[in-house]
């Protein structure tokens, strides 16, 4: 079910590929004109078992959106977004004009935890012979703070340690499903694949998008602080009061640039029990039955309960009407996840092989998931456990908190009720006959529009329910 407003991507993504290209100019004339740019990273990961491996991953992939404005009778602000291939441009020709526009003033630069992008695009610069790297971006906004101050917290430069993924936030922002089934994808394999190019350019331009919906709320909300209180639709103020009321910046200091090395060394795949003996070789296929199976009193209802590292794979499981939990927090540890999933008699799916060391504690209660893209996942899962999967209880459970809906869907008038001072439904639904529906935990308000038909025929196709 939908929940926000339509975003697309630009039509055209420009690839740049050696700094003789059309794209490379079109870059830097953009870079020159812009007033905000969105910023995200791609690099292969590092294994660590290889013989002289870099301490840090080189960055394969930068991704840069450009909004500028436009000329009055283009139609207002102009969007442009470049991946600039960096296996193949000459890292040296491309350099300075990103140092001039990660430490420009009048350019505000938009990422989401992007530090860590920062330490490894500065690391695989300086191996090149670019000076010291990059040490700097400012101003700097990061998304997660944005979205902070768009659910009322007190100031857009308060961090949350209990910080949404960018998927969650460009899904209740902007209402799109950002998939990050390809984050792990091999990004030094040439040439990048059709996917692979929309995911990266997702990931710049909807920064943008969500930076917009910030620019809206201030204007109507005047949330700036005096200085920007009266400020009008005058581009250039609302982002000279944005830049010195809310800016900020990172800078990397030496300690960020060296690796920090662990100290763990790799143990034997065996677990040690209370008694201190030792436990048999982890499997990692499921042994059953699971919690909920009549045979030993359960009632029949799967739950399962996923750990952050497959946190899609909840919301699918979620979507064809399955009770997927997730951590009670951000960062549980083993005994934490296994004492969840045994009180709340859930099976706990996890990548993590570690955590089966634990299984002796919860028993036939951890599974650990093969499958590394989420609709492989969840196929994996529907197999492993026999669920029963039916059409009419796709889209049946809030994808937000796992909570069910309210029995009967709302008229146009409650649900207008039920969205003051939590939810904003675009008001090009108004005149449209659709059926909303309420989460009975989260009070997250869905609607049955072009996103919720979209969902439905993607996971029939993915639990093959037509065949």
């Amino acid at each position: 079910m939908d929940s926000a407003q339509n975003h697309s991507l630009p039509s055209q993504i420009h690839i740049v590929t050696s700094s003789t290209c059309s794209e490379f100019t079109h870059l830097l004339q953009s870079l020159r004109q812009s007033t905000v740019v969105g910023l995200d990273a791609e690099w292969k990961p590092r294994r660590s078992s290889q013989p002289n491996s870099s301490p840090f991953p080189s960055v394969t992939l930068l991704q840069v959106a450009c909004r500028f404005e436009a000329q009055p009778s283009d139609g207002g602000p102009k969007s442009e977004v470049f991946l600039v291939d960096l296996l193949r441009v000459p890292l040296g020709e491309v350099y300075q004009p990103l140092k001039e526009m990660f430490e420009s003033e009048s350019i505000l630069k938009l990422g989401f935890r992007f530090k860590q992008d920062l330490v490894y695009l500065s690391h695989t610069f300086s191996t090149q012979g670019c000076e010291h790297g990059f040490g700097m971006v400012a101003p700097f906004l990061d998304i997660a703070n944005i979205y902070n101050c768009l659910k009322n917290h007190n100031s857009a430069k308060s961090s949350s340690k209990d910080t949404k993924s960018l998927s969650t936030i460009c899904e209740e922002l902007l209402g799109i499903s950002l998939s990050k089934e390809l984050q792990c994808s091999d990004w030094s394999s040439r040439p990048l694949s059709e996917e692979q190019i929309q995911y990266a350019a997702a990931d710049a331009f909807y920064l943008l998008e969500i930076f917009s919906i910030y620019q809206q709320y201030i204007l109507t909300e005047g949330k700036c602080g005096s200085s920007v209180s009266e400020i009008d639709d005058d581009h250039s103020n609302m982002m000279q009061s944005i830049l010195s009321y809310f800016g900020d910046k990172i800078v990397l200091k030496e300690s960020d640039k060296v690796p920090k090395n662990t100290k763990k060394k790799v143990k034997q795949r065996q677990c040690i029990n209370v008694n201190g003996k030792e436990r048999a070789e982890i499997s990692t296929e499921w042994q059953g039955p699971a919690p909920w199976d009549p045979s030993i009193g359960g009632d029949g209802f799967p739950k399962f309960l996923c750990d952050v590292m497959i946190e899609g794979l909840a919301k699918h499981l979620r979507c064809v009407g399955i009770d997927a939990a997730l951590p009670s927090s951000k960062k549980p540890d083993p005994r934490e996840l296994l004492n969840q999933a045994y009180k709340e008699k859930r099976v706990l799916l996890t990548r993590d092989i570690k955590l089966l060391r634990y299984q002796y504690l919860a028993e036939n209660q951890v599974y650990k998931v093969k499958s590394l893209l989420k609709n492989d996942q969840l196929l994996e899962v529907i197999e492993t456990f026999k669920l029963s999967i039916s059409e009419d209880k796709l889209m049946s459970r809030c994808t937000k908190c796992n909570g069910s809906f309210i029995q009967k869907p709302l008229t146009i008038e409650e649900a207008v009720q039920a969205s003051k001072g939590f939810q904003i439904i675009p008001s090009c639904l108004f005149d449209k006959n659709l059926e909303f529906w309420k989460c009975t935990s989260c009070h997250q308000l869905y609607w049955e529009g072009t996103q919720y038909r979209h969902a439905v025929d993607k996971f029939v196709s993915i639990c093959k329910l037509k065949d």
